[in-house]
């Protein structure tokens, strides 16, 4: 399946759990940290929850 790299550019602090949560789903859980995880529905879901605090890059 195609990969997608994404970057943590929002910080989690004073955010909902759930939103919490979901970065560490991510894998992320610094600032400026780059991921690269397989590109599924679900984690399209979960990028669309936290879409203020990460970017994806090319």
């Amino acid at each position: 399946m195609a990969k997608i790299k994404i970057k943590q550019t929002g910080s989690p602090i004073r955010r909902p759990a759930s939103q919490r949560a979901t970065l560490k789903g991510l894998g992320l859980d610094k600032m400026n940290r780059v991921v690269e995880i397989e590109d599924t529905p679900e984690v399209r879901g979960m990028i669309q929850t936290v879409r203020h605090m990460v970017q994806i890059q090319d």
